[in-house]
């Protein structure tokens, strides 16, 4: 066996591996005004970072969560998970928690009204 051909397996048995699609993940980066051009081995360690972090995100909610019993994911499960668990504190400000939009204006009033008095 020649080695290009052992590459061409590894390369091809690699993107079995890996369930996110690489175009995805290569126009992801390529939108960054930083990246010129994008190596194959850095592509795939990417994307197969991205999927292994994002199953962890997925494994802690669902762990934590109150879907074991529905065998369920919600939002509100990984929004929990982002504020309570400090690794995933830096995804506070994607993952919010849900707010009724009566509570946001009462809290807004609240706020102003706590302005107002200084």
């Amino acid at each position: 066996m020649k080695m290009s051909e052992n590459k061409d397996e590894q390369a091809s048995g690699n993107k079995k591996g890996i369930s996110l699609p690489i175009s995805r993940v290569r126009l992801i980066m390529k939108s960054s005004p930083d990246v010129s051009s994008i190596n194959q081995d850095a592509l795939f360690l990417t994307t197969k970072a991205t999927e292994l972090f994002v199953q962890h995100l997925a494994l802690s909610s669902f762990n934590n969560g109150s879907g074991k019993e529905t065998n369920t994911l919600s939002y509100s499960d990984l929004a929990n998970t982002a504020e309570e668990t400090e690794t995933f504190q830096f995804l506070t400000d994607i993952l919010p928690k849900k707010i009724l939009a009566r509570d946001y204006l009462k809290s807004l009033e609240q706020m102003q009204e706590e302005d107002g008095d200084f």
